[in-house]
């Protein structure tokens, strides 16, 4: 298998140099060259696997050439280990036709542990084997961050320097990836936004002599190996609710698009999907997107969905790469046009196959209280706020009654307890994991949001 990026200027790579590089060196994602496919009988036997069996079929012909081929259902089932469900992801009925996929029982809390507990044993295997040693920087608007962390601690061939914006994440958030005390563990808290996080983390991999200085990777999902671990849970609920013999629906709360994408990818593979749903919060430009076909920048406002508080989402790029016809060219010229302007129109048959697909739609604090208030009621589910904008976008949407709706569950109520007492009038409890997480000290570095200042940091903490 190899990969390719999604501006066209880069060398095609093999996985294990895909996962060490993380970004392109041509500023693009890496994609692969051919979607690999699984027939109806394929998916089908599927539906007898424990997710862990499911993971490693799921990933097989990605790494196909890796060190890691043949070891990937040994390596899921040490990622997996510590999740605190039997089922690791398991679906809940909430109405006639519609599903939580619950995807927050893993160490915490939050959907990106099912791709960074496999990512953080991948980076160990290849690294041993080449003898080499990395550092991982990247962005977090709240629960990357954490799960990076908590899959990176303590490796010895690894330093994660993680930046998240100074003061928007919530209490829990922050503490998860500031109370771990482990040395190769790096938190810098940025005087901005998310998206200046982003942008910082993108200016160090455009800087060729510092990536290749410090070794440089990423553990956003610009890595590919994220996206391909999280394809894994959309084949999951689909064949526990009737795939291949039924089309399944998948609504999304949506900031960087990575989550999102993953499912994309499994409907390429083969999996059959009706219609990918997206939730925004206030902070809409997806929603905004798939009203006019233009994507248009805005400032970032907080919210009680912090995860989602973005404005540029990376991962659309490797979108336009498929609904351009992979013209890398193109998608070039897209970016170069956001980054000018802070907009780009996507041509008229692209932006109409997109949304014979996906759909979009906001929801504001008060609406997220609101349906947060009904599911509670109906159900005596707790919802968090990025949850309760995905069942929002389910429940509004115009999809085929026949098709089972499934919300993804991306974060545990117990992560925003603020939000949810404010919609339930009961503060959810923290697993027993992290009852004293506020008891724990906190170690950070606050930066402002200048690249020079931050390279000094990352020189200065690994030599």
């Amino acid at each position: 298998m190899r990969y390719i990026s999604t501006r066209g200027r880069a060398p095609a790579l093999a996985f294990d140099d895909v996962l060490l590089a993380g970004l392109a060196p041509d500023g693009g994602l890496y994609v692969p060259e051919t979607w690999p496919s699984f027939t109806p009988a394929e998916i089908a036997a599927m539906a007898g696997l424990d997710y862990p069996a499911l993971a490693a079929r799921v990933m097989a012909p990605f790494v196909k050439g890796s060190v890691l081929e043949g070891q990937l259902e040994g390596l899921a089932r040490e990622a997996y280990a510590g999740f605190t469900h039997t089922a690791i992801a398991p679906l809940k009925q909430l109405a006639a036709n519609e599903w939580l996929l619950e995807l927050f029982h893993g160490p915490t809390l939050a959907f990106k542990d099912f791709a960074l507990q496999c990512v953080g044993l991948m980076f160990d295997r290849v690294l041993a084997v080449r003898q080499q040693r990395l550092t991982i920087v990247g962005a977090t608007s709240g629960d990357t961050g954490s799960a990076a962390i908590e899959a990176i601690k303590g490796r010895a061939a690894i330093d994660i320097f993680i930046l998240h914006p100074a003061g928007r994440t919530s209490e829990v958030q922050r503490r998860q990836m500031t109370t771990v005390s482990e040395k190769n563990v790096h938190n810098i808290a940025i005087k901005g936004t998310f998206d200046d996080c982003q942008n910082l983390v993108k200016e160090l991999f455009a800087d060729a002599a510092f990536r290749a200085e410090i070794n440089l990777s990423a553990v956003n999902s610009i890595n590919w190996a994220r996206i391909m671990a999280q394809v894994v849970y959309y084949f999951w609920a689909g064949v526990h609710l009737g795939a291949p013999h039924r089309a399944v629906t998948f609504s999304v709360p949506t900031g960087n698009f990575g989550n999102v994408f993953a499912g994309f990818v499994a409907g390429k593979m083969g999996l059959p999907i009706d219609r990918f749903i997206i939730g925004s919060n206030r902070n809409d430009i997806l929603t905004r997107f798939f009203e006019t076909g233009a994507m248009t920048t805005a400032g970032v406002e907080p919210s009680l969905s912090p995860s989602m508080d973005i404005q540029i989402s990376s991962n659309f790029e490797r979108l336009l790469f498929e609904y351009l016809d992979r013209d890398a060219a193109a998608v070039e010229r897209l970016m170069a046009q956001l980054k000018q302007s802070g907009s780009y129109t996507v041509p008229a048959a692209a932006y109409q196959a997109m949304c014979a697909r996906f759909s979009g739609y906001r929801l504001d604090d008060a609406g997220t209280k609101r349906v947060m208030a009904e599911v509670f009621a109906a159900t005596g589910e707790m919802l968090d706020p990025h949850t309760a904008v995905g069942v929002h976008a389910a429940r509004t949407a115009k999809a085929n009654p026949a098709s089972p709706r499934i919300a993804l569950a991306t974060a545990h109520p117990a992560k925003f307890p603020d939000a949810v007492f404010a919609a339930t009038h009961i503060k959810p409890e923290l697993p027993r994991a992290l009852a004293d997480l506020f008891n724990r000290p906190e170690r950070f570095t606050t930066l402002d949001a200048d690249l020079d200042q931050l390279r000094r940091f990352i020189r200065s903490a690994i030599n």
